[in-house]
């Protein structure tokens, strides 16, 4: 496994009902740019989204943002990108996907909804197919996340994961133990292996 130089965040472009949400992204990008980790997330300068540039430019960092064009007005502020020192604006999301993921070493689904769900899933399905070993981590903050780890372990029990060792996302609850996890899975070269992931 090559070293981890840049981590993937999805999350909402929502800032959800509690501070809490926000609070966290930030703290998340701002842990990130103090590893001296690069942040790819999806562009936006709303919600939870905002929150996580926010915290990593505010703390130093670079940061790419990748969006496509019919959200810029919908998930990004007027004259907000002045921060990045990276911004990709594309034609689909499914190239904005297919970029984060070629430009991310591992994964981090903060709080979000659906588009959250299913970008990182799909990141759990290409890991399933052998597609990759890059770590992948659930930001369980007060729980968010428990309902998926109980459909995964569901499905698992079920028959319905295959290879289901390339499939072992991290459970992290605080937001401070999430970079750490991050680079200790790359130190290790145990991505994968379920009798070192941690569900924290």
């Amino acid at each position: 496994m090559t070293s981890i130089t840049s981590v993937c965040v999805y999350c909402g472009s929502s800032p959800g009902r509690a501070p809490h949400y926000l609070e966290a992204g930030q703290a998340l990008g701002a842990q990130i740019a103090r590893a001296g980790l690069r942040l790819i997330y999806g562009g936006g300068t709303r919600g939870v989204m905002g929150a996580v540039s926010r915290g990593a430019i505010e703390a130093g960092g670079k940061v790419t943002g990748i969006i496509p064009r019919f959200l810029l007005s919908k998930e990004a502020a007027d004259g907000q990108h002045a921060g990045l020192d990276e911004l990709l604006v594309v034609d689909t999301m499914h190239t904005r996907k297919h970029m984060m993921f070629e430009r991310s070493d591992a994964f981090v689904a903060l709080p979000g909804g659906i588009g959250t769900v299913e970008e990182i899933i799909e990141i759990m399905t290409w890991a399933q197919l052998g597609h990759h070993r890059k770590p992948m981590i659930f930001a369980n903050q007060k729980g968010f996340w428990n309902p998926m780890r109980d459909l995964l372990d569901h499905m698992a029990a079920e028959g319905f994961v295959h290879t289901a060792h390339n499939v072992q996302p991290m459970f992290i609850e605080a937001v401070d133990g999430i970079v750490p996890a991050l680079l200790g899975a790359s130190a290790t070269g145990n991505v994968g292996d379920e009798r070192v992931i941690r569900r924290m």
